[in-house]
């Protein structure tokens, strides 16, 4: 179903949409990584897994495939940690109505930031690569939460 009309007239709202449904996204593609990472290998954890592709003989543990399922499993650990308070304090910040090229640079540096984290993890970039897109990621997120404050205070 196509948006409302009213809903296109938000550019802010759109903007943090697109940037949203990104970072879903590189969370989809990081769950499909892991299970490739078993496929690959043939290294599955569960027996029914194994028996469909190739036999009980492939219900075992491989180093390889288990030190790479931790680096996946704790980038998308660290998405959920990040991404989900992200699409809560994006969205309230859109109906702020706040300037579409501030709220673009907010969505965006998140967005980048998250993906170079992802990116990290995954090559086992030297530190402090992970570490900076880290920071970096959440200037934003303190930005619009702080401006939802400023904006619901007389509220309380």
């Amino acid at each position: 179903a196509a948006p409302s009309p009213k809903m296109m007239e938000n550019t802010v709202f759109m903007s943090f949409t697109f940037y949203s449904t990104i970072l879903i996204l590189k969370m989809y593609v990081i769950a499909i990584i892991t299970g490739q990472v078993r496929l690959r290998k043939k290294a599955f954890a569960n027996p029914e897994d194994a028996l469909r592709n190739g036999g009980l003989q492939y219900y075992r543990d491989d180093p390889d495939v288990e030190r790479n399922l931790l680096s996946l499993s704790r980038a998308h650990r660290n998405d959920m940690e990040n991404i989900f308070p992200f699409l809560f304090l994006g969205a309230v910040y859109s109906l702020l109505d706040p300037s579409p090229a501030v709220a673009r640079i907010h969505f965006f540096i998140f967005c980048v930031g998250r993906i170079v984290h992802t990116i990290a993890y995954l090559l086992r970039l030297k530190a402090p690569t992970r570490s900076v897109a880290y920071g970096v990621a959440q200037l934003p997120c303190f930005s619009m939460a702080l401006q939802i404050l400023l904006a619901t205070t007389p509220y309380w």
